[in-house]
């Protein structure tokens, strides 16, 4: 097993999805499987929150606790219908090709921000701060995803990068339309999810792969987890929310009051998917 290269893919969600991947997290480990030790770790938006919470070395028990306190002072958010509609225009402007879509969501993002749609930069950069455990990047490979908001390019960052962690985390969560594009060395960044949900496909190369992925789905010219990961010449496991999970994540991924409800379900799934993550981890 020494020589088998193990990547954790942490995948968009929302504030459901941090709390749903931890609980997922806390459940494998206690089923024997602790996946935390992974050669690499990719997250995306909500993945890139529990990327860093898990590469710094924080206790997984104390971590998924957090996600169970009530939400007090924190407000859901909504991605409005205007900004749905202006999604759903950008993928019939850009006829499949995927970097100009980006472009055209980079655009929304920047627009929402200039009416004052969206909260301020380091009010975002704050409550991004709140969720991590520390400010350096850990010792361990973590890729984060973002993407240009005004050319499209996607754009992994790492502690090679010269990036600030709090920076790249606040700027893959940067939900266009919800939340300010980040600035980092003066361009703008928006959510890494605007490429993939998961960007599944940074794990390329490796022997061992397990994906969480609370939204498998792709949208427009944004890839599906199982697009990103058919044709991987690795042992591959998909863990996306069950019926139950679903329920208790709900019609709105931003709304705090529906986390602890979401990690409580991640954890009971982890039992379900354990021999098959177990399988494809170790086995």
């Amino acid at each position: 097993m020494s020589d088998q290269r193990t990547a954790l893919v942490l995948g968009g969600g929302g504030i459901t999805g941090i709390a749903w991947e931890l609980g997922v997290l806390a459940g494998l480990a206690e089923a024997g499987t602790d996946l935390t030790g992974a050669d690499l770790v990719v997250g995306t938006s909500a993945g890139s929150v529990v990327g860093a919470q898990v590469t710094s070395g924080a206790d997984l028990e104390l971590l998924f606790a957090r996600q169970l306190e009530p939400p007090t002072g924190e407000k859901p958010a909504r991605l409005r219908r205007s900004s749905l509609a202006s999604f759903g225009w950008a993928v019939l402007r850009s006829r499949g090709r995927d970097v100009e879509f980006r472009r055209r969501i980079g655009a929304l993002a920047l627009a929402a921000e200039r009416a004052g749609l969206t909260p301020s930069e380091q009010e975002r950069l704050d409550v991004i701060g709140e969720r991590l455990v520390g400010a350096q990047w850990p010792d361990r490979p973590l890729t984060v995803t973002a993407v240009d908001a005004e050319t499209g390019e996607f754009r992994p960052f790492d502690r090679d990068s010269g990036v600030p962690l709090l920076h790249a985390v606040a700027a893959s969560c940067a939900v266009p339309g919800v939340y300010p594009p980040v600035t980092i060395d003066g361009r703008r960044y928006v959510d890494g999810g605007m490429r993939s949900a998961a960007n599944a496909d940074l794990a390329d190369g490796y022997d061992r792969v397990v994906v969480l992925a609370p939204i498998p789905r792709g949208f427009g010219p944004m890839a599906s987890v199982d697009a990103q990961v058919t044709g991987m010449v690795a042992r591959v496991a998909v863990v996306v929310p069950d019926a139950a999970s679903r329920a208790a994540i709900g019609r709105n991924v931003l709304d705090p009051a529906a986390r602890p409800g979401s990690a409580r379900a991640g954890r009971a799934q982890a039992a379900g998917v354990a021999a098959q993550v177990a399988e494809a981890w170790t086995g």
